[in-house]
């Protein structure tokens, strides 16, 4: 009788279903990781944001406070002032969504308010709409657009 070589294909069978099995254990926490990744680059580009405008708010006094379009650029201009990266500056970053609305106190004159808006594109790239103003406070909500009135990030 000869010997064969190789293994056999219940022992394969085998392997390949522990390999399902832990596949079904790790990739819910795969997904679970990524969301709170995304959740977190969210509130470092909402927090950079801040920066931006009140460094832009500082360089060009007669503008005020800017949209996003104004805090990218190259640099050096009131319209494309290079505070923001390419990225950030196009209004999404890591499965989110952001918008920056300015306005000015008595409607005319420098933008003396802003409002920023961080939300997810679906619910595999977050949970959490964010949301901050000029007083720098980051707010957060579970269920819909974060407002004024949600709680601040602890």
């Amino acid at each position: 009788m000869r010997k064969q070589k190789g293994f056999s294909l219940i022992e394969l069978l085998i392997v390949v279903a522990i390999i399902l099995i832990i596949a079904a254990i790790a990739i819910p926490n795969l997904l679970r990781s990524r969301i709170a990744a995304n959740e977190a680059s969210a509130v470092g580009s909402i927090r950079t944001i801040n920066t931006s405008e009140v460094t832009y708010a500082s360089t060009y006094p007669n503008v005020g406070f800017a949209t996003l379009a104004m805090l990218g650029g190259a640099g050096g201009s009131a319209t494309g002032a290079g505070l923001l990266d390419a990225v950030l500056a196009s209004a999404v970053k890591s499965g989110y969504a952001f918008t920056v609305v300015t306005a000015g106190a008595s409607g005319t004159g420098p933008a003396t308010i802003y409002t920023v808006q961080g939300d997810p594109q679906n619910s595999q790239t977050g949970q959490r709409h964010f949301y901050s103003d000029q007083s720098g406070v980051i707010r957060y909500n579970v269920s819909q657009q974060a407002s004024a009135s949600d709680s601040p990030l602890q």
